[in-house]
């Protein structure tokens, strides 16, 4: 069986299918991923043969449309307008990948396509080729609201397919856990979540607990100190926030910004930053603060830690409120600067004992759910039509 994961965005991305990708692998079939060029690292160091589709940078298909005109972003805007803008955004991606996975997939024709939440040109690959699609969940966000933008902006290239909306997958697996899906949620196979990850050469520290609470905090991948200033901000604010709880404090961030998180935080005395594998680190924590991100929720979820979320987007609040219900989160309101909220927060998670029972619950359930190992067949049966 010949398998193509395609993906795309942020690294985190890639990270989200590569467990099943490598899974397919291992049980001898061949697999290739491809992505737009910026994350072919994040591709090649989870052991994947990689195909670059674009080299476009991600900031363009956000910030610009097809003509190359700026688009203004929606901040602050209704959930609505913000998902029609993702939606939009990711097809932009999808239109410039086409052409160069049409020409690679002429040469190398798959059995199977596996595209992420938002990946759209593995549906519209798919369908060209006629081959099964499969949709792989990124992460526990739920993305209905973002298809329909991904509609209108595809209508030429769907218009080609003699389509009017882009097809649903012959199969959905999502990671989502069972207890935070939506009722209304579309019909899935189950996976149990496992975090790819860039990896680094491993000190005691990372996987060993010492003395004291241990509390990491992040703002995902994509921070920069220039264009995602929000974010940085938040992340030294988090940072300050959660010192006076004497806690030990581990800055996942992109090595880039270390200097200028010891910086601004030269008065937290137990500190360490920088690209901190967080299937590693997480596990040995009290405590997760981090901006929402889909892949790092994930990532408490399956560490049973619970979790302070501060929503950087409207998008991403619904799916922190959903984790805050079931008990083993505290989520603020989108973008929340009140001083010490995210201290308050947090000191209310460590003295309730039901949150870390509840995050234990959650993590036990996500344990018992089907292995990327274990949906193999269902990908083999579909492949054989």
């Amino acid at each position: 069986m010949r398998v193509l994961f395609v993906t795309g965005g942020g690294q985190a991305t890639v990270f989200a299918l590569a467990p099943l990708a490598t899974a397919v692998r291992a049980a001898g079939h061949t697999v290739f991923m491809a992505a737009n060029h910026e994350v072919m690292p994040a591709v090649t160091e989870s052991a994947l043969p990689a195909v670059p589709v674009t080299e476009s940078p991600l900031r363009r298909f956000i910030s610009h449309d097809r003509q190359g005109r700026p688009v203004e972003l929606p901040l602050g805007r209704p959930v609505a307008e913000q998902g029609e803008f993702t939606g939009r955004w990711f097809a932009r991606m999808a239109a410039e990948s086409l052409p160069a996975l049409r020409e690679f997939t002429a040469r190398w024709r798959p059995d199977l396509v596996v595209g992420g939440t938002t990946t759209y040109a593995a549906a519209l690959l798919a369908r060209h080729l006629g081959v099964p699609y499969v949709r792989l969940a990124w992460d526990a966000i739920d993305a209905r609201h973002v298809h329909p933008g991904a509609d209108r902006e595809l209508a030429p290239e769907l218009a080609r397919l003699g389509l009017a909306e882009l097809p649903e997958p012959d199969l959905f697996i999502d990671v989502c856990p069972p207890s935070l899906r939506p009722r209304e949620a579309a019909p899935a196979e189950p996976m149990r979540f496992v975090l790819g990850n860039r990896h680094r050469v491993l000190e005691p520290w990372m996987y060993t607990k010492g003395e004291g609470l241990r509390v990491c905090v992040t703002a995902g991948s994509q921070v920069t100190r220039d264009g995602g200033h929000r974010l940085f901000e938040f992340l030294t604010r988090a940072v300050r926030e959660v010192a006076p709880l004497d806690a030990e404090v581990l800055v996942a961030a992109p090595q880039a910004l270390v200097a200028d998180v010891r910086s601004e935080c030269r008065d937290v005395r137990r500190l360490r930053a920088g690209w901190l594998p967080l299937d590693v680190v997480v596990p040995t924590c009290d405590l997760l603060v981090h901006h929402g991100g889909g892949v790092t929720s994930l990532a408490g979820m399956c560490a049973g830690v619970p979790q302070v979320i501060v929503p950087g987007a409207d998008m991403l609040a619904d799916a922190a409120r959903r984790l805050a219900g079931y008990g083993a989160a505290i989520a603020l309101p989108t973008g929340d600067d009140r001083p010490d909220a995210i201290g308050a927060a947090a000191r209310q998670l460590l003295s309730v004992p039901s949150h870390t029972a509840r995050a234990g619950e959650l993590r036990a359930e996500i344990e018992a759910l089907p292995t990327p190992h274990d949906m193999v067949p269902a990908l083999e049966k579909l492949a054989r039509g």
